[in-house]
């Protein structure tokens, strides 16, 4: 009989029939009404009966109402008495003088007691950085802890009689930087040998291992790359960015690379280690397991939702589970990606196999066929191992149901005895942040102190939560997999991929979508002082006056005052805008990253400073000569942070991929370029110029780093450059889309970059657009202008215009941190309209998508619903006149003439470009996202209002009625 969940498993079944059931019940929550996520998901973590969902509080002495965020691992002790569960984020925190305050901006070990029905917390350890890796030692005296960007490890000691755990030995690794352009090094996995003498951890960005004699301390390096091990292999792509590492034996352990997609056998003789093979996988290896009895390894695949099983005898891959769902949920056809299967947990017979799926909230139950589980019984039929010629048994393993969790689940363990299953997750839903302030550490001696002390940036409002619950029977299992799907638009649960009439309307009659992608604004930044809406007008700081053309397109055509952005900043931003979802590399990097605990923005196709778009060091030398020459530095075009697309294409899930696999055609202008050369000095020769007209003197100013992307992309579109004006851009943006006029054809897809909105660079900037009003001027009528041109031309009647924000983190909204702008205009959409209804990034995918007629890239956008209240089928005609915002006239830009009419509209802004320089002075415009926007925002505040209170204690409430009263006249006459 086929095995249902866990009821099935003898060890979980024995639990199931125990007390620990029954008192787990009295700790079940009331229902729960399900939350909305940014991405468009529902949760409802305590749907299970008798689950605890608890937040982690590390008990500050002078933050007490402090929880942690970004929970990233746990690890179960050998005797399951005891759990640990490691945090790997963000957890910075800013005192009333806006300096951060190092006792309470560490990382986290929290210490729980799990020999009953619900954990009992005991001891909270801390450190100030650290990175996904944690391991107790065989005997659970003592566990282990990666120092991340310290670049060592930690060790923590049981003490006699207390048992509570005191900090002993710190193992340093030796790495004096990681491999790449100014990348630092990063201890990750860790795991200690059977005997307990030796510790293995991955050198996360050295791609390779550290072996620690835990007796005499000694460290011992193997690299992992093919080209370092042999020269004859030189440039050869393998063991890039090692994540998990086990061990099998004291002389054999396994290593996951996540960059390349293998996991690598190693082999132990005293104090060296040699690899012995590689096993190809068909995802990204990001968690291992192996079962009691060593004889089959397994590994939670990212970007393809499965998980491999090996045969650690004959080191073969011998079967690929998908687990994103039971079959008969998910969507017909080539697999799609988007569950982010990231970590995985054995139950005590071997039998079941339980697998976090963080871009699916939920836990995966997979029943384990025999020889899936090591089991020698031999059954009827033939199949073919993946990687070689011997036959083997037809499998039958499957994954039989789904447990929901809390956002973005990273980490599951299972007690021994079966009784509790324990899953913690990384993220929860931010709420109203009036303050808008995002606390990185790049602090100026000017920076605006008041605004930090609120903490209220949006990976410092995301938390997360611990989740115990009993193994669900067979029934339970199907309720809670109904649940699940449900809360994933699944289509077995009830929810449809198929086109709408209006997506097939709009499929007809429109053959060309442009789309537009800005920088990190709020709807209350720009849209607060809208006329109608959901707007908050004492945070609209960039309003009518300064960003006429947005306020005219929201007026004119559709105010989606519940549009909600999928990403917290532009690394997980980036990914929602262009690929409807992220990897679990993106989802671990992105909050550490931003805290400043090592790591580095990887993406939009560059890892560590390296473009990987070229597979070669001479190509990328030829690209950019400061690029790393050593052909074994991220060999290939591996991108680790790239999703997948379709049946497991590997880092080709963008949404220009999915044109192009339609045949369709494509014009890229600023997406995913290299812009290492922007920020250069001056006089180096690699340095590449400000130039108002480059293609004029023939002056490459974009390379792409996506291969798919090099052939379509415009090389005179600067990329992001905040001394460079969105309007030259459009100029460029302007003499290719003359040219396409001319010939009486257009791309299909036309991706846009005006980046301007970020802001930056002050005094610095071309033309004299050096401060924040005219930066946002500027990026207000480049939008505008792009789409009077649009409507001025022939391709008037067919084409549809989507304008978005990467992210919305770099300011005040009194409903959600998350929540942004996004304008549609074109033939077919409604006019004088506003549409309440909530729609997120992945939406406005699905909707080009289903415009375009083009496949879906993943399972989010696959059962996103298409943004239907925008159009009306029946609106045909449309206009549009872009305006100049009044601050530009103090700019030297070739603007039209001012119309007598409005001649007293000749505005200044209220600050020079040298006031604005010292206010953001240490600030760091060079990359997106590299402000300490807590600081900036408070000096937009000031800037920009004066002397007015700075807003806070915002309720969330719906301010959509009586607006005139609420809005007056916020554009004084010159929008």
């Amino acid at each position: 009989m086929k095995r249902l969940g866990f009821y099935v498993c003898a060890g979980l079944a024995t639990a199931m029939a125990g007390p620990a059931v029954a008192v787990a019940v009295a700790f079940t929550a009331a229902a729960q009404a399900p939350e909305v996520t940014p991405t468009g998901q529902a949760l409802t973590p305590t749907a299970a009966h008798g689950a605890l969902f608890q937040p982690l509080n590390p008990d500050l002495p002078d933050l007490p109402g402090f929880t942690a965020g970004q929970a990233a691992a746990v690890a179960l002790s050998p005797d399951g008495r005891t759990l640990l569960i490691l945090t790997t984020g963000f957890n910075r925190n800013f005192g009333p003088t806006g300096v951060m305050v190092p006792g309470q901006s560490k990382e986290y070990v929290f210490v729980y007691d799990v020999t009953g029905a619900a954990p009992v917390k005991r001891q909270v350890l801390t450190m100030f950085d650290t990175f996904l890796g944690v391991a107790w030692a065989p005997g659970g005296d003592r566990f282990f802890v990666s120092g991340g960007v310290e670049d060592d490890v930690m060790e923590f000691v049981a003490s006699e009689p207390s048992g509570r755990f005191t900090p002993g030995r710190i193992f340093a690794l030796g790495h004096k930087a990681g491999l790449g352009v100014r990348a630092k090094p990063q201890s990750a996995g860790l795991a200690v040998s059977p005997d307990g003498r030796r510790l293995l951890v991955t050198n996360f960005q050295n791609d390779s291992v550290s072996l620690i004699d835990l007796s005499t301390g000694a460290v011992h390096e193997q690299d992992l790359r093919p080209g370092v091990i042999d020269p004859t292999r030189a440039g050869e792509a393998g063991g890039g960015v090692p994540r998990a590492v086990v061990w099998a034996t004291d002389a054999k352990a396994y290593v996951a690379s996540q960059r390349d997609r293998e996991i690598i056998v190693l082999k132990r003789a005293g104090d060296a280690l040699s690899v012995e093979t590689r096993i190809k996988t068909r995802g990204q290896p990001v968690a291992m397991v192996l079962n009691r009895a060593g004889t089959r390894l397994y590994a939670a695949l990212d970007n393809t939702d499965s998980a491999a099983v090996i045969d650690t005898g004959r080191e073969r891959l011998i079967e690929n589970i998908p687990t994103a769902a039971p079959a008969y949920l998910l969507p017909k056809g080539p697999a799609l990606g988007g569950a982010g299967s990231n970590s995985l947990a054995l139950s005590p017979d071997g039998r079941t196999l339980v697998v976090t799926n963080g871009g699916e909230n939920a836990l995966a139950v997979v029943s384990l066929d025999d020889r899936a589980a090591g089991v020698a019984t031999p059954r009827a039929g033939k199949a073919r191992d993946d990687d070689d010629n011997d036959a083997k048994p037809a499998t039958t393993s499957a994954t039989v149901g789904l447990i929901p969790t809390g956002w973005y689940p990273t980490g599951v363990a299972v007690r021994p005895d079966g009784g509790q299953i324990y899953v913690v997750n990384g993220k929860s839903n931010t709420g109203p942040v009036p303050d808008g302030c995002r606390n990185t550490l790049k602090v100026g001696p000017t920076a605006m102190a008041g605004c930090k002390a609120f903490n209220e940036y949006v990976w410092q409002k995301e938390k997360a939560g611990f989740l115990t619950l009993p193994p669900p029977s067979g029934a339970e299992l199907g309720r809670l997999t109904r649940i699940a799907a449900a809360n994933n638009r699944l289509p077995g649960a009830g929810g449809s991929i198929a086109d709408s009439p209006t997506m097939l309307f709009l499929h007809q009659h429109i053959h060309h979508v442009i789309y537009i992608v800005k920088e990190n604004r709020t709807y209350d930044q720009i849209l607060g002082d809208l006329e109608v809406g959901n707007g908050d007008p004492k945070l609209a700081v960039f309003g009518r006056a300064m960003t006429p053309n947005q306020h005219a397109l929201a007026r004119q055509f559709v105010d989606l005052d519940a549009f909600y952005d999928s990403g917290e900043s532009s690394n997980t931003g980036w990914n929602w805008t262009t690929a409807a979802r992220t990897n679990d590399f993106t989802e671990r990097e992105a909050p550490v990253n931003y805290a400043e605990r090592g790591l580095q923005y990887d993406q939009e196709g560059a890892n560590r400073g390296v473009n990987v778009g070229y597979a070669t060091s001479a190509e990328r030398v030829k690209a950019f000569a400061l690029s790393p020459a050593d052909p074994n530095v991220l060999p290939g075009i591996n991108d680790v942070a790239a999703p997948d697309g379709p049946g497991g294409e590997a880092g080709r899930g963008y949404l220009w991929d999915s044109a192009l696999r339609a045949g369709l055609t494509v014009r890229n202008y600023g997406f995913y370029g290299d812009l290492t050369r922007y920020y250069l000095a001056t006089k180096d020769p690699n340095y590449i110029a400000l130039e108002r007209d480059p293609h004029a003197v023939g002056l490459q100013v974009l390379y792409a780093t996506k291969a798919a992307l090099m052939p379509v992309t415009d090389p005179y579109y600067r990329g992001f450059d905040q001394s460079f004006p969105d309007y030259w851009r459009f100029k460029e943006w302007e003499r290719e889309f003359d040219g396409f006029v001319a010939a009486g054809k257009a791309p299909n897809l036309l991706l846009t970059r005006v980046p301007h909105d970020h802001t930056g660079n002050f005094g610095k900037g071309l033309d004299g657009v050096n401060t924040v009003e005219t930066e946002l001027a500027d990026n207000d009528y480049a939008v505008g202008l792009i789409v009077e041109k649009v409507a001025r031309s022939p391709f008037a009647a067919d084409t549809l215009i989507f304008v978005v924000e990467d992210d919305a983190q770099d300011g005040p909204d009194h409903v959600d941190a998350h929540r942004s702008i996004a304008l549609v205009a074109g033939p077919y959409v409604k006019q004088g309209a506003v549409v309440h209804h909530r729609y997120n990034t992945v939406n406005l995918l699905r909707t080009m998508e289903g415009v375009l007629g083009l496949e879906p890239m993943g399972l989010n956008d696959a059962l996103a619903e298409s943004m239907d209240e925008v159009f009306d089928i029946r609106q045909t005609g449309w206009s549009f006149t872009a305006k100049v915002p009044a601050v530009l006239r103090s700019t030297a830009l070739p603007l039209p003439p001012l119309a007598a009419a409005r001649a007293a509209c000749r505005a200044q802004p209220r600050r020079s470009a040298a006031w604005w320089a010292a206010a953001m002075k240490g600030q760091d415009f060079n990359e997106e996202d590299r402000l300490n926007t807590a600081a900036y925002n408070h000096a937009l505040w000031r800037g920009l209002k004066g002397d007015a209170p700075y807003p806070a204690g915002r309720s969330g409430k719906d301010l959509s009625a009586n607006r005139a009263a609420l809005v007056g006249d916020a554009g004084g006459g010159c929008e």
